[in-house]
C-alpha cells in the first residue's frame, strides 16, 4: 500500500543515511576517472597516458544524478533536524558541521590540489615544470577556488534561503495556505509515476537560460565562483527544497520503493540517448542556442529525476534495515569526501605513466586511496573533536579487554599470598 502522511513515524530511516554515504563515495569513484577521460582536450589537471570509453561513461552517469540526490536527502535531513531542535539550535549546528568544516579544511585541501596539479603538469612534461599557468577562460564574477567542497558553500546558501523563505511565508501566510498547497503538490507528485516529469522542468529551463552551457558536462560544477551558476542553483536548490518539503510527509518517500525499477530503467535509456547524442569524447565547445540544445536540456532534466528517485528507491527497497556496517559507511562518507581529492589526484599522477589498462588503474587507485582514507578516519577523527564537528558526536573507543595473563596473575595473585 502506498505510504501517505499518516504512515507511521519514519524516525530513522536506514536507506537514506545509506544514500547520503554512498552518494559521497560514488563521488570520490566519479573524480578518480577524470584522468581518464577521452579525446584531445585535457578537461582535468591530471591526464593519464591511457584513456577509457568505460570510464568516461562512468563519469558522465554519476554526473547525472549523484549532487542532486545529495541534495536532496540534505533537505530531507534539514528539515528533519529543524523540527526536531529549533531554528536557533538548527542554525548553530550547521554552522558546525558545516561552516567550520569548509572554513578550516580549504586552505589545507586546497594545497594539496595545487601541490598534485603542479606534480602532474611536471611528470607530464618530462620532469620539468612548465613554463606559465596553462591558458583557461576568462574568470567568473566574484571568482574564488572553493575546489570540491563548493557543496558546503552552496549548502550554506540553501540554509539561509530556506529559512528566509520559511520565516517570509509564516509572515504572509498565517493561515497556512501556501504549506497546505505545498503538502497536497507533493503529495499528489510522490503518487504518481510521472513525478519526474514535473520535477525535471525547473532545471529544463534553467538549462534553456543558461549561456554558455557545455551540454556533454550536464549541471556546471559550482566551484569557481561565490556566485552559485544558474543550472546548479536552480537544479540543486529546488533537489534540496523538495527534500525539506517531503520531510513534512515523511512516509511518502516509501512510494519510491515500488518504482526504482522504472525509475532507474528510464534513467538508462536517457542517459544512454544522452551519449548516443553527443558521444563519449566530452564536448568542450559551448552549446548552440537551437532547439536541439533545448530538447537535450530537456532529456537530460528528466534522466537526472529519474536517477536520483530510482537511486533512492533502491536504497529503500534493499537497504532499509540497520547495519551497523553501513552506518559506520555512512558517518566515515563525509570525512573521506572533505580529504579525497589531494589523495586521489596524487594517486592519479603516480599511475600515470604507467603500461596498465586505464581500467586497471582506476581500480588500483581506489584500492589504495579508500583504505588510508577509511583508516585515517578511524585514527584521526571517529574518536576525536574532528568526528564531533562532522558528525554531531564523538564516539568513544572501544573498551580493551584485559590481558589473559595478566588477570590471571592478579587473580592468583592473593592465593599465593594467602600461602
Amino acid at each position: 500500500m502506498p505510504a501517505t502522511a499518516s504512515s507511521p513515524s519514519v524516525e530513522r530511516l536506514h536507506a537514506l543515511d545509506a544514500v547520503r554515504g554512498f552518494a559521497l563515495l560514488l563521488g570520490i569513484a566519479f573524480h578518480a576517472t577524470m584522468s581518464f577521460l577521452p579525446g584531445p582536450h585535457q578537461v582535468w589537471p591530471v591526464q593519464d597516458i591511457h584513456r577509457s570509453a568505460a570510464l568516461a561513461v562512468a563519469f558522465f552517469s554519476l554526473h547525472v544524478f549523484r549532487m542532486t540526490t545529495f541534495f536532496m536527502i540534505a533537505g530531507f535531513f534539514a528539515h528533519l533536524t529543524f523540527h526536531k531542535r529549533g531554528a536557533r539550535a538548527f542554525i548553530k549546528d550547521r554552522l558546525k558541521r558545516i561552516g567550520i568544516p569548509l572554513v578550516a579544511a580549504w586552505p589545507f585541501l586546497f594545497a594539496g590540489i595545487v601541490g598534485a596539479s603542479i606534480w602532474a603538469a611536471t611528470v607530464a612534461n618530462g620532469g620539468v615544470l612548465p613554463k606559465g599557468p596553462p591558458h583557461g577562460p576568462p574568470a567568473p564574477p566574484l571568482a574564488f577556488p572553493l575546489t570540491h567542497l563548493w557543496f558546503l558553500y552552496v549548502l550554506l546558501i540553501f540554509y539561509t534561503v530556506t529559512l528566509a523563505g520559511r520565516w517570509l511565508v509564516d509572515r504572509l501566510d498565517r493561515q497556512g495556505r501556501i504549506a497546505t498547497l505545498a503538502d497536497q503538490a507533493t503529495a499528489g507528485l510522490m503518487s504518481s509515476s510521472l513525478a519526474p516529469i514535473a520535477l525535471a522542468v525547473p532545471l529544463t529551463v534553467a538549462f534553456a537560460f543558461n549561456r554558455p552551457w557545455l551540454m556533454w558536462f550536464g549541471i556546471p560544477t559550482p566551484d569557481m565562483s561565490l556566485i552559485p551558476n544558474l543550472p546548479a542553483f536552480v537544479g540543486f536548490g529546488f533537489a534540496f527544497l523538495f527534500g525539506w518539503v517531503l520531510h513534512r510527509q515523511a512516509g511518502l518517500i516509501r512510494n519510491l520503493e515500488g518504482r526504482w525499477g522504472l525509475n532507474l530503467g528510464v534513467a538508462s535509456l536517457l542517459i544512454g540517448g544522452c551519449l548516443s547524442w553527443l558521444g563519449v569524447e566530452p564536448v568542450v565547445t559551448p552549446a548552440p542556442q537551437t532547439w536541439q540544445t533545448l530538447a537535450y536540456g530537456a532529456v537530460y532534466a528528466l534522466a537526472v529525476w529519474c536517477g536520483t528517485l530510482g537511486f533512492i528507491g533502491l536504497a529503500l527497497r534493499f537497504l532499509s534495515k540497520e547495519s551497523p556496517v553501513r552506518r559506520y559507511v555512512a558517518d566515515a562518507s563525509y570525512w573521506l569526501y572533505l580529504i579525497h581529492l589531494p589523495i586521489i589526484m596524487a594517486l592519479q599522477v603516480a599511475v600515470s605513466r604507467l603500461g596498465w589498462p586505464a581500467e586497471v588503474k582506476f581500480v588500483a587507485i581506489l584500492a589504495v586511496g579508500l583504505p588510508l582514507m577509511f583508516a585515517s578516519y578511524e585514527l584521526m577523527v571517529r574518536h576525536s573533536f574532528i568526528g564531533a564537528v562532522l558528525n554531531g558526536r564523538r564516539v568513544p573507543r572501544p573498551a580493551r579487554l584485559p590481558n589473559p595473563s595478566v588477570a590471571r596473575t592478579q587473580t592468583e595473585g592473593p592465593k599465593e599470598l594467602a600461602r
